[in-house]
C-alpha cells in the first residue's frame, strides 16, 4: 500500500441495494473498491446494506450508493437511505435504480408531490402521478454519447462535455415533473443526444450526483469510472471530518 493510503482515512460505504451475483453491476463492484484502494489511495470499508435494512440509521456512513437492481425488495428503504443522505450531507451516488428513486425522493420529500410515483413499482399510476416511467425503447445493453453541463460536477470529474456511458434500464423520468424538480433546486447535468435527462446533481450537496447509466460497467473494471472515484473520495474527505 503506497504513503498516500496508509495516511488517508478507511471511510465507510453502504452500498444500498439487494445482492444478487445476477445483476452484473453488483459483481463488478468489489473489484472497483480493490482498483480504488490499491490505484488511487481511496480505502473504502463497503457494507451491503439490503434494502428491506435501508430504514435504519445510515448516518455513520461516509458514502451511500444506491445500486441498480430494481424493482427493490423494499422501495421504502431506498427512499430512507436517499433521504439521509441528502439531508445529512452525506455522499450519495445513485446509478440506474438508483438516479430514478433519487428522483422519486426528492419529489416527494423537497418538492411535495406526495403521490408521485415509480410506475415499475405502481403498476396503473395516471402521468400526472408517474414520476418515473417506462422507456419506449428499452436501454438495456444500449451505450451512447451523453452530453455534459459545463461547469457541472459531472463535468469536472468527467474533464469533458461528452461522455459515453453504458445502460441497462426499462424506466426513465416522465418529462412532464422535470421543471418542478428543477424549480427546487435539482440539476439536470446530462442529456442524450435526443436531450433526455441521464445526470441529476444536486448543487450545494457535497456530493450528490445520479446517473441513469452504469458507470460501474465501464470499461474492463481494472480503473473506477471518474463519478465512482469522485464518490470515493468525498467519502474519504467526510470520513476526515
Amino acid at each position: 500500500m503506497n504513503d498516500t493510503a496508509s495516511s488517508a482515512p478507511v471511510a465507510r460505504i453502504a452500498l444500498v441495494g439487494d445482492r444478487s451475483e445476477a445483476v452484473r453491476s453488483h459483481a463488478r463492484v468489489p473489484g472497483l473498491l480493490d482498483v480504488l484502494r490499491t490505484r488511487d489511495g481511496l480505502d473504502l470499508d463497503a457494507y451491503w446494506i439490503p434494502t428491506q435494512g435501508a430504514h435504519e440509521d445510515l448516518t455513520g456512513f461516509d458514502a451511500i450508493w444506491v445500486l441498480p437492481g430494481s424493482p427493490y425488495r423494499s422501495e421504502a428503504g431506498v427512499l430512507a437511505a436517499i433521504g439521509t443522505a441528502r439531508a445529512h450531507g452525506i455522499p450519495f451516488l445513485g446509478t440506474c435504480g438508483g438516479f430514478q428513486h433519487a428522483l422519486l425522493e426528492f419529489a416527494r420529500n423537497v418538492c411535495g408531490l406526495a403521490r408521485a410515483g415509480h410506475a415499475e413499482n405502481t403498476p396503473g399510476l395516471t402521468d400526472e402521478d408517474a414520476l418515473v416511467v417506462p422507456l419506449a425503447c428499452s436501454l438495456v445493453g444500449h451505450e451512447g454519447t451523453v452530453r455534459i453541463t459545463p461547469g457541472s460536477r459531472a463535468a469536472q470529474l468527467l474533464g469533458t462535455d461528452r461522455a459515453q456511458a453504458r445502460y441497462h434500464c426499462n424506466y426513465a423520468p416522465n418529462p412532464r415533473h422535470l421543471d418542478v424538480l428543477r424549480e427546487h433546486g435539482l440539476a439536470f447535468t446530462g442529456t442524450d443526444e435526443s436531450g433526455e435527462v441521464r445526470i441529476a446533481e444536486l448543487p450545494g450537496h457535497p456530493f450528490f450526483l445520479a446517473t441513469l447509466f452504469q458507470p460501474e460497467l465501464d470499461g474492463d473494471g481494472t480503473r473506477a469510472h471518474p463519478l465512482i472515484t469522485g464518490l470515493a473520495t468525498a467519502a474519504v474527505a467526510h470520513a476526515r471530518v
